[in-house]
């Protein structure tokens, strides 16, 4: 409701205050920077003598500066297109799932595919002794700490079935 009264009240009677700003003459100038009063001071010749003066005191410190550069080291770049990786990452072979051609075929060092996350996490979940944090670790090239929070934090869904109810029982 709010924005069709604002709506409104701009488009009230806009058509003639578009041609009443139209038909002004000349629209007023915009106030001036006190800086536009350089310009009438830069004429006057006692202020022009006061710029081209050598003054000896700053051009002793001048002379006592000295600035040392140093070129930053040339790189080569390729002409060819494309983003090259800074570091080469080390590739590991997926554990491939069911999805054939869609799967991921290799994975960096580090880091698991979708499918291997709920193997493995279901692997967990059935047989726990054997499919511990460590082996986890080891088979999928993962440190022991996002390991341990992975198992902690994600847990795969249960499918429960429950019996059929009779007729008396509905």
């Amino acid at each position: 409701m709010g924005g069709r009264l604002a709506r409104v009240s701009r488009t009230f009677n806009v058509e003639n205050r578009a041609r009443r700003e139209i038909s002004k003459e000349k629209p007023t100038p915009a106030p001036r920077h006190p800086t536009s009063r350089l310009e009438e001071l830069a004429g006057r010749p006692e202020i022009q003598e006061e710029i081209y003066r050598k003054d000896n005191r700053l051009l002793t410190f001048l002379k006592d500066v000295y600035v040392e550069s140093k070129d930053p080291p040339v790189r080569v770049k390729d002409g060819g297109g494309g983003h090259l990786p800074s570091k080469l990452e080390e590739k590991r072979l997926t554990k491939l799932g069911h999805l054939g051609d869609q799967d991921v075929k290799q994975v960096s060092k580090g880091r698991i595919s979708v499918v291997e996350a709920m193997m493995l996490l279901n692997n967990h979940k059935l047989q726990p002794q054997i499919w511990t944090a460590e082996k986890i670790a080891v088979e999928y090239c993962l440190e022991l700490k996002d390991v341990n929070s992975l198992l902690e934090f994600f847990i795969p869904f249960t499918v429960k079935e429950f019996p059929k109810e009779t007729k008396k029982a509905i």
